[in-house]
């Protein structure tokens, strides 16, 4: 059983709810991440989506794509995002080594750059436990999706609100960690409202699959944050922690301390459902 895997199982005899803060490494400076991931598990994260910056992320809205491209800046790279997953993994100068489940999130066209089989190697071995690519339909993952399963990293799909039942029960025979059920039609960002129908839409996923349904895109506060886990396994947040890390950096003020309070904000909502 992966960290994943058992992540989920312990989350489910505690009866709890899993938070997944997103955070984009190179961000805002080429190492923020060092320390940014030890403050959110402190902050009460119990997994992290590890973002590799790319030139068009296409399923990201604009908080996120103007974090990706100054990571780029900054001079991040798949490899150096690696290299930062072992480091994290041996722990740093400020906090012993990480031990929750780590997933990359980004775009298909690095890991070809990479190597398929270079990259699964090199994911193994700096302790990554999950991949998301949005770009890659589940009809043409299988190349990576078996050089993934032979090292044991999860290869988590994307189900969105118009997904029709085929396609639900397709998605969730391959996937597997989790399925993350994008919340809205659109790009990643914290919104308003999230949609009336979110929990109809867990619903149909439920009744097709037994893996942990967790649910992002759109979410940003912990009032939202506590709706979607009345429903779901788990809530991501992304766009939301990026504006709190680059409002925090651009005052002059602690990114690091502004990060962890306001994924333990997200926490208490989650725990209050």
């Amino acid at each position: 059983m992966n960290r994943i895997a058992a992540l989920f199982e312990k989350l489910r005899q505690e009866k709890r709810t899993a938070l997944m803060p997103y955070l984009c490494m190179g961000y805002p400076e080429r190492d923020s991440a060092l320390d940014l991931v030890p403050a959110l598990v402190r902050g009460g994260a119990d997994l992290i989506e590890l973002g590799v910056p790319y030139s068009d992320p296409l399923a990201d809205g604009a908080t996120i794509q103007a974090a990706s491209q100054r990571a780029l800046e900054n001079g991040m790279s798949l490899a150096r995002c690696l290299e930062q997953v072992a480091a994290l993994r041996a722990g740093t100068p400020h906090a012993a080594g990480i031990d929750v489940p780590l997933l990359l999130m980004g775009y298909y066209n690095p890991l070809l750059q990479m190597g398929l089989d270079a990259f699964v190697e090199r994911a193994h071995a700096a302790g990554v436990d999950g991949l998301i690519v949005p770009d890659l339909p589940p009809e043409e993952a299988d190349e990576l999706q078996e050089a993934l399963r032979a090292r044991e990293i999860d290869l988590v799909y994307l189900l969105a609100p118009t997904s029709d039942e085929p396609r639900i029960h397709q998605v969730a025979a391959r996937g597997s960690g989790f399925l993350y059920l994008v919340s809205l039609v659109g790009v990643t960002g914290a919104r308003d409202r999230l949609p009336p129908e979110l929990e109809a839409f867990i619903a149909r996923v439920r009744a097709a699959s037994e893996l942990p349904l967790a649910v992002g895109f759109g979410i940003g506060t912990p009032a939202q944050a506590r709706r979607v886990a009345a429903a779901a396994d788990g809530v991501i947040v992304g766009s939301a922690l990026i504006r709190a890390i680059g409002s925090a950096h651009a005052a002059g003020c602690d990114a690091v301390q502004a990060a962890e309070a306001f994924v333990a904000s997200l926490r208490a909502g989650i725990d209050s459902t």
